[in-house]
């Protein structure tokens, strides 16, 4: 493989050169808006000779593949060779951007070597391929845009919804400009993208904006090759829309904006239309308001996010470091954790006394809009739906599901595509990691550690559900569809397969699952009929992050997370695994415990706290006060008869047993909360010590948890406060990993670690392992592309399937001892 960003820029032999993985070379810079800066508005109008013309010598065709559709990239080929005198065409297929171009040695060296160093921000190149033609020789001519194809070819990279560029916003906020106030501005740097896509490829009449005609303004920067809206498929202005709307009662001055503004500082919810669905909003520091928007939407206790102006009002409710200011301001605008400042005036119902605050800044113009006109306050923007369904996004769906919650709805006549939900990120270690990926980040593809035989589909897991789609190298994660217990989200779960699978043009023959046969995900795997194979949970796990991370393994991976089905029956989740796509050897687990009622045990941490108990000998005098005597007596007679308690290794579970008995949580009422409130009340205290654990056994080494819930249980009768019982108990599963993967590379030899699981989206667990393993020479990988939770499985799944697959394997092989 020749590289053509340092390749150089006379001598090309007549030859196929193909290049691949060049758009990571580029350097990205962050502006205090978001994004990598861009280009200067507008392109340079061909000039012939600019930079030198010779003799025509050369002809090439060259097929580009990456994220190079809606971002920009035919105007900036067009303005590249203008300006460096070559002849010849651009234009996108199905899936690629195709170029023609001739002309002499140097400035075709050039053009190949800017085509990779210099192209939009937004755009990502995965691979450029070239291919000496027949020149015309006469050296007249000009280079055109030409219209694109349409079908056949591979599935395209379509580009992500972007955040609200300096320009656009610019323009916004100009009274003299005729965008002025338009809640829908956008250009070829910003806009949305994959919400509005309906076929491929990414051309206006393939959007939801085809319903709207252009008007001869808009129409002319769209035909332009110099303007930034050319080709810009969102384009419009308020003579062409798309238009807001006001739904409910209240309404005083007519204008959609203004009335809702009025609304949110009168105290009231309302749900508004973003680009992948509907929000649920209110003012962020009216208590009644928030309190009532909790109780209607049936959510608690789960900490909702705020909306926030820009950076400098970020840091009035948080602390933002500069990693998380980079990371709030990029493109995607995740929301990110932030660390709460003790004196903030936020609504205690919008986090309910967290320590750490989920913060966005407007990623549209409608939001810049609605927070300027909010003077000051944040507004608490929360996913349009109630309790656990899907997101709303259809207008009709969401008027009958959100009416009820919603006292108005702020809506426009833009239809939306797909739902896509906000991503969720924090940094940790200095790196970020993803909890939810969706918007922004969807429908990024990720590159296979080796080519998929056949087309596969991944289904990934029941929580937090994310699916797969890969032909080739190229898997295509679907965008966060949350939990599958329910008839709405499996439909929704369906739907969305469906739309990628045709989106793509990938039509799947091969199908991945998990091993737990009741897995929603599993009954659709058997109702579509195709061969299926059946990954191991944590398996999957640990090559979702060999995957992302380009490692082919052998790897020693640490699974950690709630549950997951093992081969011999068992639930897994505190696992040691050393692996490869082809197979894994389990190293080492956590002690097996009884899980006293199997899944209310998740609800009910007091549960796993008994069984704990129990199993080291302690007995269930901890709990009797916190508990109801019958209830308890009822679970212990459970536990003593073995009725309805499979017996887990999991890690989740053992740190809901740790918060329910010191004394933080004995339910839950989200996913997660026991184990998020324990490294809450932990993570301002240090202690020097740790609590005893014991490593027993051998070909699998067994962590005996006994003698820590015995130390547990010993500083509870002592009243030791629940945040020095956390810290500890962070403590020791740090020291916990690094024992036994010390003791796994002592036998095994095994030098790279990869983390992995649900239970690492815990930022203090994660960050002192990770400097814990470094110090002892180990290589760590940790995810960064996609989450370690369960939304991360699909890509493992895939990974392992296809290399499982191209070494002419047939069924995925469990545990390989």
């Amino acid at each position: 493989m020749i590289s053509i960003g340092i390749a150089e820029e006379s001598g090309f032999a007549a030859r196929s050169i193909s290049t691949t993985g060049v758009g990571h070379r580029r350097v990205q810079r962050v502006d205090r808006q978001g994004g990598r800066t861009r280009p200067p508005s507008g392109i340079d109008a061909w000039s012939p000779g600019k930079e030198g013309r010779g003799t025509v010598t050369g002809r090439y065709s060259v097929q580009v593949r990456g994220v190079v559709q809606g971002v920009g990239f035919r105007p900036f080929v067009h303005g590249l060779a203008g300006r460096l005198g070559l002849t010849g065409s651009v234009r996108n297929s199905a899936s690629d951007v195709l170029i023609d171009v001739e002309g002499d040695d140097r400035s075709l060296g050039r053009f190949f070597r800017r085509l990779s160093t210099d192209s939009p921000p937004l755009s990502r190149i995965d691979e450029i391929r070239r291919e000496a033609t027949t020149p015309r020789r006469d050296g007249v001519g000009t280079f055109v845009i030409e219209a694109s194809e349409r079908g056949g070819g591979d599935a395209m990279e379509f580009p992500p919804d972007v955040a609200t560029c300096m320009d656009c916003l610019a323009e916004l906020f100009d009274p003299d400009d005729r965008r002025h106030l338009h809640p829908f501005i956008n250009c070829t740097s910003c806009g949305p993208r994959w919400t509005v896509i309906e076929a491929a490829p990414y051309d206006r009449a393939s959007t939801t904006m085809a319903r709207f005609a252009m008007c001869s303004a808009c129409r002319a920067e769209y035909d332009d090759p110099r303007d930034r809206r050319f080709h810009a498929q969102p384009n419009c202005c308020p003579g062409c829309g798309p238009r807001l709307r006001w739904e409910g009662e209240g309404a005083g001055s007519g204008d959609p904006l203004d009335d809702a503004v009025a609304a949110f500082l009168a105290g009231r919810i309302g749900a508004v239309k973003g680009v992948g669905g509907y929000h649920l909003a209110c003012d962020a520091r009216a208590r009644s308001a928030v309190e009532e928007l909790r109780r209607r939407k049936m959510r608690d206790e789960k900490p909702m996010a705020i909306l926030v102006a820009d950076l400098d009002a970020a840091s009035l409710w948080c602390e933002v470091s500069s990693d998380e200011a980079a990371l709030l301001a990029s493109p995607g605008r995740p929301i990110v954790l932030l660390r709460r400042r003790r004196d903030d005036d936020l609504a205690y119902g919008v986090a309910a006394g967290a320590p750490t605050l989920g913060v966005m800044l407007p990623y549209t113009p409608l939001h810049h809009l609605l927070i300027r006109g909010m003077g000051g306050s944040p507004l608490v923007l929360t996913s349009g739906n109630l309790a656990d369904e899907p997101i709303a996004f259809d207008d009709e769906d969401a008027r009958r599901r959100l009416t009820g919650i919603a006292d108005f709805i702020l809506s426009h006549d833009r239809p939306i595509a797909v739902r896509c939900d906000d991503s969720v990120s924090r940094i940790v270690a200095g790196g970020e990691v993803l909890l939810r990926r969706s918007r922004g980040h969807v429908p990024g593809s990720v590159r296979l550690p080796h080519d998929c035989p056949v087309p596969i589909l991944a289904l990934g897991g029941q929580q937090k559900a994310v699916f797969a789609l890969a032909k080739g190298r190229r898997a295509v994660l679907s965008h966060h569809l949350g939990g599958l217990d329910d008839f709405a989200s499996y439909r929704s779960f369906e739907a969305a397969v469906g739309h990628f699978e045709r989106l793509f043009e990938i039509e799947p023959e091969l199908m991945v699952r998990d091993l737990h046969p009741d897995y929603a995900s599993n009954l659709y795997a058997d109702r579509r009929g195709l061969p299926t194979l059946a990954v191991q949970h944590h398996h999957a796990h640990v090559a979702s992050c060999m995957a992302e991370n380009g490692l082919d393994g052998p790897v020693l991976g640490v699974a950690f997370d709630g549950s997951g089905l093992g081969p011999d029956g068992a639930i897994w989740g505190g696992e040691f695994l050393e692996s490869t796509y082809e197979g894994f050897r389990r190293a080492a687990h956590l002690r097996y415990v009884p899980m006293p009622g199997g899944s209310r045990a998740i609800r009910e941490p007091w549960r796993m706290a008994l069984a704990h108990l129990e199993d080291a000998g302690e007995g269930p005098g901890l709990i009797s006060s916190r508990v109801e005597l019958e209830e308890r007596g009822i679970v212990a007679a459970m536990l003593e008869r073995r009725i309805n308690s499979p017996l887990t290794s999991s890690a989740g579970r053992l740190f809901d047993a740790v918060a329910a008995l010191a004394g933080l949580r004995q339910r839950v009422r989200h996913e997660g909360q026991a184990a998020m409130e324990l490294e809450w009340a932990s993570a301002e205290l240090t202690v020097d010590d740790f609590y005893p654990f014991e490593v027993v056994g051998d070909s699998p080494l067994t962590i005996d948890t006994r003698p820590l819930i015995s130390a547990v249980a010993s500083d509870v009768r002592r009243d030791v406060e629940p945040g020095r019982i956390g810290r500890r108990f962070h403590t020791t599963m740090v020291e916990m990993i690094a024992e036994v993967c010390g003791r796994i590379r002592a036998n095994r030899g095994l030098e790279v670690v990869a983390l992995s699981g649900g239970v690492f989206m815990n930022s203090l667990l994660l960050d002192e392992t990770i400097g814990r393993l470094e110090r002892e020479g180990f290589v760590v990988h940790r995810h960064r592309r996609v989450p370690p939770n369960d939304g991360g499985l699909c890509l493992g799944q895939l990974a392992i399937a296809a290399t499982t697959r191209a070494k002419g394997g047939g069924d995925v092989p469990g545990d390989t001892r």
